[in-house]
């Protein structure tokens, strides 16, 4: 699942923050990979829930549009490093990419 304004978001900080800044045909190579990966439309819906988001767990309006954009998707997880890690979201679970807990593939874990 991704929603349209992550990517354009994703795009633009490729594009403008880093340095040095990726070239224009990488972005377009990461965007083209992404291509099978369902999109959920911004819609009139995905606002109402995003603000519902907000209500009930007091998450900033764009977090809750990538919560509403999960459910909508049918996602089990979120990966955000914005986000309660653990906490679930309408019934969709939040992961923090970076943390302890995060299962690492099988070769990179201690016996």
């Amino acid at each position: 699942m991704r929603l349209s304004q992550v990517l354009g978001e994703f795009a633009a900080t490729l594009l403008h923050k880093l340095a040095p800044r990726a070239k224009p045909e990488d972005v377009i190579a990461l965007l083209d990979a992404f291509g099978p990966i369902q999109l959920v439309p911004l819609d009139g819906d995905v606002i109402l829930r995003a603000v519902q988001a907000h209500a009930q767990y007091g998450l900033h309006y764009y977090h809750g549009m990538i919560v509403a954009a999960a459910e909508r998707g049918g996602c089990q997880k979120i990966w955000s490093e914005d986000l309660n890690a653990g906490q679930k979201y309408f019934g969709v679970r939040s992961k923090t990419p970076l943390s302890e807990e995060t299962e690492r593939p099988t070769w990179e874990r201690q016996s």
